[in-house]
């Protein structure tokens, strides 16, 4: 039984379509990622299933409640992190996270939450001593304090340096292995091509697709890119060009100075070929490299343009 269920949703800001007839249904335990640039309806999207912004048409359901009927059993089995947290800044970690776990019926020991969170180390560390990550996951140990079945991220590694950023993929990953259900924004293709069950691309308000990332990226293409690289001063790149043209599967054959790129649906068979043609010929092969196809290259299909941050 589906965990969530959007059907229909429509928002606008005067003239403004945010969301224009979005629809979607998101399975309990799942990773829901909701990807897109900046201004595609992401977060207005989340508010409104979070019951913090009142759609203009279409239906939400959470467990099968909805927040015409059900608001406050809604708020107690749902965990939210906005794009913006609000903190105390003279409190500690542990007093955050015990201030916010009173409001609710039911809560989590906070030293559960600590350990979810990696913060147990700084328990006792006023807030505004925190780094960024380190807020960062407080905030989303105040969604946690409640226990929710349903935990909702709104782009939750924005403005955070990579290590941080795995930090927060660490935490996700552990809920789910919890069996949380998490619905989570980000405009990072990695984040979403690591952490997703599925991955709803949305663009101007509007689903442009929506599915595993390994099922979008199939679709697009079963082609992967190689690149070799020769040792410099070599002409062996240019030379085997037009023996890799003949291979079966084989496109876009080029050089560049020392590099060979070409792109093949049969990549073992394609490289097994090359690699015996370069050792009978005695040609000494410095670097090779395999690219597969991203959900960058996705979303450049559907759209016709760059992502945009």
């Amino acid at each position: 039984m589906p965990i969530l269920e959007v059907k229909d949703l429509r928002k606008t800001f005067k003239s403004v379509v945010a969301v224009d007839s979005i629809s979607f249904v998101v399975e309990a335990g799942e990773i829901f990622t909701i990807i897109g640039p900046n201004g595609a309806g992401k977060t207005t999207t989340l508010e409104m299933i979070e019951g913090l912004q009142s759609p203009d048409m279409g239906e939400i359901e959470l467990m099968g409640m909805n927040w015409k009927k059900d608001s406050e059993r809604i708020k107690q089995i749902i965990g939210v992190q906005p794009q913006t947290s609000a903190l105390f800044d003279l409190l500690t970690v542990y007093e955050s996270l015990d201030v916010f776990a009173g409001l609710y019926k039911r809560s989590r020991p906070i030293d559960e939450v600590l350990d979810i969170i990696n913060l147990n180390e700084h328990r006792n560390k006023r807030v505004k001593v925190l780094s960024g990550g380190q807020k960062q996951r407080l905030a989303i140990g105040i969604a946690l304090v409640n226990d929710p079945d349903i935990l909702f991220f709104d782009e939750p590694t924005t403005g955070l340096d990579p290590q941080a950023r795995r930090n927060i993929w660490d935490i996700v990953l552990k809920l789910k292995s919890l069996g949380k259900t998490t619905i989570l924004t980000t405009h990072y293709m990695e984040e979403a091509e690591k952490l997703s069950d599925r991955v709803c691309i949305v663009d101007q308000g509007k689903i442009i697709a929506l599915d595993t990332p390994q099922n979008l990226i199939q679709h697009l293409s079963n082609e992967r890119e190689i690149h070799l690289s020769f040792p410099e001063m070599t002409k062996d790149a240019k030379e085997l060009v037009d023996v890799v043209k003949e291979y079966p599967g084989v496109t876009k054959v080029k050089s560049e100075q020392n590099t060979l790129h070409f792109s093949t649906a049969n990549p073992e068979q394609s490289l097994y070929h090359l690699f015996k043609y370069t050792t009978d010929n005695h040609i000494e092969v410095e670097q090779i490299g395999i690219k597969d196809v991203s959900l960058e290259d996705v979303f450049i299909s559907y759209t016709g343009k760059e992502w945009r941050d």
